[in-house]
């Protein structure tokens, strides 16, 4: 039985239009709410976001993110065998996202295909289960994958949100391997901060029950976070036997570039090895980690060999992080 589980290719994708906060700000006039780039920048570090269109779903943006992660790992789509989907912002109640990213891709295996929910820590958790799926010797490459269509649920008179979050998706391929490649994972979940993050919204006998769009305590959010990141991410550090100053990359949830930088500090990381994609991708939830992954992959920062921290908080509230070895 094969004992690691290691990503062998990523991939990321942006639907093309890309919004910038000079543009929402006009359109927000428009409903007469105020808000400008400077305000914007100065308290998430968001300069610009990409929107999907109204006819492009997650499931669209997830098989674009997933074909290019295939493509990097070098195999046949066909030898994929275990698809696990972290989203918040589904295509359908049911079937799930990932049986439709299967039909789109032409995977005809009948390998089994599951969505996850656990919001913007959801590709952590993904990658967690996989990682254990593999290391179980029942699955040998697990297409990973975070897709979000935020725009969709955005409540856009409340300006301390709707300038928040864009759409995207990025994938992996997690595979099995003789050499180290997830070292650890830690994940958590607290249910009594329900209210702080969440889109209290449900469809029932055709209409809908609740508020269908996005709801979030800002500073809760904010105080939770950064102390919960530090402790996850020395959880983690502990559990693959890696101090700070061995970890090559941090790849955080690109939520708020203040939460980022917060956490990076804590844990004693300089600034410049953090990869972060906020400024130009927005909140992508589930899509951040992932899609920020594949830019630094591209772009030749991360490399073969290096150690990368990966950490999350969303809804539930859930927070996880875990060690890689690329």
């Amino acid at each position: 039985m094969t004992k690691f589980a290691k990503i062998i290719g990523t991939g990321s994708y942006l639907p093309p239009r890309r919004v910038t906060n000079h543009e929402l700000a006009a359109q927000l006039a428009e409903k007469g709410i105020e808000t400008s780039d400077e305000w914007i920048v100065s308290r998430s570090g968001i300069s610009a976001r990409h929107w999907a269109e109204p006819d492009v779903t997650a499931s669209d943006l997830a098989v674009r993110a997933a074909e290019r992660a295939i493509e990097a790992a070098g195999i046949d789509r066909q030898e994929i065998d275990l698809i696990i989907l972290a989203t918040s912002t589904p295509d359908f109640v049911f079937p799930s996202a990932a049986c439709l990213v299967q039909q789109k891709l032409g995977i005809t295996n009948h390998c089994a295909a599951f969505d996850m929910q656990a919001v913007c820590s959801g590709f952590v958790y993904a990658l967690a289960t996989a990682d254990k799926f593999i290391r179980s010797g029942a699955h040998k490459n697990v297409l990973v994958i975070g897709t979000e269509v935020f725009s969709r649920i955005l409540d856009f008179n409340d300006r301390t949100t709707c300038v928040l979050f864009g759409d995207g998706a990025g994938a992996v391929v997690l595979s099995a391997s003789d050499e180290p490649g997830v070292l650890s994972a830690a994940l958590h979940a607290d249910g009594r901060h329900v209210d702080i993050l969440c889109v209290p919204g449900n469809v029932s006998g055709g209409a809908i029950t609740g508020n269908p769009l996005l709801h979030m305590d800002g500073q809760a959010v904010f105080k939770l976070a950064v102390n919960l990141l530090d402790k996850v991410a020395r959880e983690a550090m502990a559990a693959a036997e890696v101090q700070p100053d061995q970890i090559d990359w941090l790849v955080p949830h690109q939520a708020n570039i203040r939460i980022m930088q917060g956490t990076a500090r804590k844990l004693g990381l300089p600034a410049e090895r953090m990869v972060a994609t906020v400024h130009e991708h927005g909140n992508t939830s589930a899509a951040s980690i992932p899609l920020a992954l594949d830019v630094a992959v591209r772009d030749g920062r991360i490399r073969p060999g290096q150690t990368v921290l990966i950490e999350a908080v969303g809804g539930g509230f859930t927070w996880g992080a875990a060690v890689l070895r690329m």
